[in-house]
């Protein structure tokens, strides 16, 4: 079994608030498994594309495309001692490249950016590992490193620090582990934004799987199966005075699809596929998500 840990970032601006900083799916498979002790570095390629937006109810209210690349680049420590009744530590630093674009039909092209984005970076993670059952527990905090101004219609960055608690559990169903569910969730604490004061609605996320595993070949074998995720607005948007801000456009996201990955254990290789197709969202983009990735331990 193989991991592929949660990373964040953000490509809209609290200005115009329509998703949370968490790259929606990214958890979905393994959720709860920690990686074998010592180093291993994941890169993370994400595509995510939005043709039309929604209203408060789910209903269109304009067209045009919104797309987001990112590469996330992972390195990941876990420590060889046990503790807390069996759980590893572990830490995590996420370095994210990001190149966005906004369109729409009627006004043509609205903004665009690329370049070195906000970084996360998970100093405390507890994983434990029993026989049917993975869980791992995490505090992470996402620093405003990209570029940022209220201005500017080309910012990679969000412009404000944000908390994360977050914990994910698979469990394999049958003796074999062949067979598992993952689920993630997730909490974002949003601080005010630079520049502006305005601090962003805090969000909920939630990510899961139903995977199945095969081995392919002695050295080789093959997961697939159900994925998808979920994003909520819990908490208003709060201008720089304090005051509420659009009060009834809390965002929601929905997606379904599948998930696909092959590993090499003795390598300590791996490498995944994700579609992801979205549907019923509120007060945000609507879409699709295409996501391949890959790590290697050392």
């Amino acid at each position: 079994m193989w991991v592929l840990g949660c990373l964040l970032i953000s490509s809209q601006s609290a200005g115009a608030q329509i998703r949370g900083v968490y790259p929606l799916g990214m958890s979905a498979v393994n959720a709860g498994v920690t990686p074998e002790p010592g180093f291993s570095y994941a890169n993370q390629l994400l595509f995510y594309s939005r043709d039309e937006s929604k209203g408060p109810d789910g209903e269109p209210v304009a067209t045009g495309n919104n797309s987001v690349i990112l590469a996330m680049h992972s390195f990941v420590w876990v420590a060889a001692r046990e503790v807390l009744g069996g759980a590893r530590f572990s830490m995590s630093a996420t370095l994210p490249l990001s190149n966005n674009s906004l369109t729409s039909d009627n006004a043509g092209a609205i903004s665009g950016g690329g370049g070195l984005a906000d970084s996360y970076y998970q100093p405390f993670i507890l994983g434990w590992t029993r026989p049917r059952m993975s869980i791992r527990a995490v505090y992470g905090f996402l620093a405003p490193t990209g570029e940022y101004s209220a201005d500017s219609n080309s910012n990679v960055g969000s412009g404000y620090w944000t908390h994360v608690l977050s914990s994910g559990q698979t469990w394999r169903l049958t003796a074999d582990g062949a067979t598992s569910v993952s689920t993630f969730q997730m909490y974002e604490f949003h601080t005010r934004q630079q520049e502006t004061g305005v601090k962003p609605g805090d969000t909920l996320d939630f990510d899961y799987s139903v995977m199945r595993t095969v081995s392919w070949t002695e050295d080789v074998s093959l997961q697939f199966g159900l994925a998808g995720y979920h994003q909520w607005q819990t908490t208003h948007k709060q201008t720089a005075a304090g005051t509420a801000a659009q009060p009834d456009s809390r965002y929601a996201v929905n997606a379904v699809g599948f998930a696909a990955a092959v590993a090499w254990p003795k390598r300590g290789v791996a490498l995944g596929f994700k579609y992801l197709d979205e549907f019923l969202n509120r007060s945000t983009f609507q879409g699709f998500s295409t996501q391949i990735s890959g790590s290697v331990a050392f």
